[in-house]
């Protein structure tokens, strides 16, 4: 690698200090953790400064960077303070995350470092997502995103540098490659060990670099991101280095010699680095020594700052899971009557918000050329255009999380994943950084996004794609799940949405798309707090949501001929709970039956009843009914798939039942 040609006292000695301060901070760490200071999970990153010291000196603050659980390096060769740093490991409020984080999730979002994740390979598809941010909103900002070499086996590092390499975004990915993922060698886990061979299979231009090199680091990571902000593709550069330590402070090294760790010692950067500045004039032992002092004085400073700190209220435990409340946006200031099915409302909805606003586009599976699986973005790329309008490759995964990525970058992404039982695949993106970025990052980060997905059984379409799983994502913290049954919902709904700060995941029931609704004149934005009562009466609650309100409704119809006055809730929302109207509704007619197509243990359904029973046992008649799905995956034959989901006649016997008690 060609090394800069001028290497003036000054930046050689940032660097030499760069790495310096990461060392002892680290080893400084490593004491405290010993001494019960500091607890958890604690990744060290002595024998990589040259790494975190180079690469970080040729970004500027309009970049973005993103790193692993082993980032203390990186987060201080960026400029977070020390101080904060520090605090953070200690779970201070003082600390860069509000203590929320601790040692593997630092942020900072005020200098663009958007954190350290836990999950192998989890931030890559962020970092295509920040990227993709950039290119849209028209910045000349890079995207760096270091990384492991155990993160080449997961799924997201392939689907990430394909959805890079296929939009060409400003994305430099950086390879610490330290021989080991954990405790197993590379040669051990992985059939192909050249880790830039492998990228270069996806377009990728890349270079393997001395990572104990900090000038071969600095130098590579310069020409790269020039060339990034010519516009080129993203590259990734394979940093060979070696930690010193363990791979944390639980692991007892069995898995290397000492001999080898000694082998690598000799190659210390920094004493390398060292030795080459006293060599060549630029370094003297007076100027080390004053360096090494200010080192110590900063590292012994913030711990200090940390054990100074406060903790945070228990009182607080809550605070950070969502964002403040937003207002629903103002509606049209008229809007006539327009009777449309609910595909149509959908894909009016989405038209407007990408017209009115131009944060906001559409990616997913066949949204584009196709027009949706089920023909909801039918037309729209051909209105809006590829930018707006983007298909991606079946990599639920990567695209996902290049959602949240951009969220984070200042966009509003609506995601469709074609079907809910495609969103398994795209589980660690929506649990681990969709729902948890504010709360980890201590409110420093919102993930306002909208993914849409189709749910729901009865198209005699088998196991793998009838899943209700509305239910399981209800049980996330951090996440707003929402289920609109009508036409009007449909339309109105995901203005809402997309105003919100955090994730919100709407679950649209295929057997809706083809049924008409009137959306009625005058009609806006959906207040996503509130539950409907989409029919008044005295005598049994009947609570339901997304597909299964028709069958309500007509259930409900049914019971009136038999004297039966129901009352019909449309959750709408399924986190949060409107428990004011579901359980107003209640206290008034004292019988409650809740219609969930999930199955039925550990059901959304449990859930409510559960709700019911503990805030409104004295106002019950009768026990809280149940109609679920049944225990069983969703058969094949149409006679046996409709035994196996809710139907009008389970709901008219369970309300019967409930009266009866009554």
């Amino acid at each position: 690698m060609t090394r800069p040609v001028l290497l003036g006292r000054r930046h050689a000695h940032g660097l030499l200090r760069q790495m310096l301060r990461i060392r002892r901070f680290e080893e400084r760490c490593a004491e405290l953790y010993s001494a019960g200071s500091i607890r958890g999970f604690l990744h060290l990153y002595v024998g990589e400064e040259a790494i975190a010291a180079g690469a970080l000196a040729a970004l500027e603050p309009r970049d973005a960077i993103l790193s692993t659980y082993r980032e203390h390096g990186h987060a201080l060769a960026r400029g977070v303070p020390m101080d904060t740093v520090m605090a953070e490991m200690y779970g201070k409020v003082e600390g860069c995350s509000g203590g929320r984080g601790g040692s593997m999730h630092l942020f900072d979002a005020e200098r663009r470092f958007y954190g350290g994740n836990a999950i192998v390979a989890g931030h890559l598809p962020l970092a295509v997502g920040l990227g993709l941010a950039e290119h849209m909103s028209d910045r000349d900002g890079v995207v760096a995103c270091f990384f492991g070499e155990g993160a080449v086996a997961e799924g997201e590092f392939h689907e990430s540098l394909n959805l890079a390499a296929l939009w060409r975004l400003p994305v430099l990915f950086l390879c610490e490659n330290n021989g080991y993922a954990m405790g197993t060698a590379l040669e051990r886990s992985e059939a192909v060990t050249d880790i830039a061979a492998r990228a270069a299979g996806y377009g990728l231009k890349t270079e393997v670099v001395d990572g104990m090199d900090v000038l071969a680091v600095e130098s590579a990571t310069r020409a790269a991101v020039a060339a990034l902000r010519r516009g080129g593709a993203p590259r990734l550069l394979e940093l060979r280095t070696y930690r010193f330590r363990a791979h944390s402070m639980f692991d007892a090294q069995l898995y290397r010699s000492k001999a080898e760790v000694e082998r690598w010692k000799e190659r210390d950067p920094i004493a390398a680095f060292r030795g080459a500045l006293e060599r060549e004039g630029l370094l003297d032992a007076g100027e080390l020594e004053e360096m090494i002092r200010g080192v110590e004085r900063e590292v012994s400073a913030s711990v200090g700052f940390a054990e100074a700190g406060t903790w945070e209220p228990v009182s607080e435990l809550t605070r950070h899971v969502t964002g403040p409340p937003t207002e629903p946006p103002a509606g049209p200031e008229a809007q006539p009557a327009q009777t449309m099915t609910y595909r149509e409302a959908m894909r009016q909805a989405i038209h407007e918000a990408i017209i009115a606003d131009d944060r906001v586009f559409l990616m997913g599976e066949d949204v584009g050329a196709y027009g949706g699986c089920y023909a909801v973005t039918k037309g729209l790329m051909d209105e809006l255009g590829e930018e707006r309008i983007r298909d991606t490759p079946l990599s639920e995964s990567g695209f996902v999380g290049a959602g949240v990525g951009a969220a984070i970058g200042g966009m509003r992404p609506i995601v469709e994943i074609m079907t809910v039982n495609f969103s398994l695949l795209a589980l660690d993106q929506l649990l681990n950084n969709a729902a948890t970025l504010r709360h980890m990052s201590g409110g420093q980060l919102g993930v306002p996004m909208v993914v849409r997905m189709a749910t729901g059984a009865g198209r005699q379409l088998a196991a793998q794609h009838s899943h209700s799983l509305e239910g399981w994502y209800a049980h996330i913290p951090g996440l707003r799940i929402v289920a609109p049954a009508t036409a009007e919902d449909a339309r109105w709904m995901l203005a809402t949405a997309l105003a919100d700060p955090d994730p919100v995941l709407i679950f649209e029931n295929v057997n809706l798309y083809a049924a008409e609704g009137t959306v009625p004149a005058g009609a806006g934005p959906v207040d996503l707090d509130r539950a409907a009562i989409r029919r008044a009466g005295s005598d049994v609650s009947l609570v339901t949501y997304g597909g299964s309100l028709p069958k309500t409704l007509a259930a409900a119809e049914r019971l009136e001929a038999a004297g039966i006055d129901a009352e019909v809730i449309d959750l709408r929302s399924l986190r949060p709970i409107d428990d004011e109207t579901v359980l107003g509704s209640v206290r008034k007619t004292g019988c409650a039956v809740v219609i969930d197509e999930g199955w039925r243990t550990g059901s959304l359904a449990a859930e409510i009843a559960a709700r019911i029973q503990e805030r409104e046992f004295w106002h019950l008649d009768a026990p809280v009914e149940r109609v679920c799905g049944a225990e069983v995956p969703i058969p094949y034959p149409r006679h046996l798939e409709q035994a196996a989901i809710p139907s009008v006649d389970d709901i008219v016997a369970a309300a019967t039942r409930a009266v009866g008690h009554g």
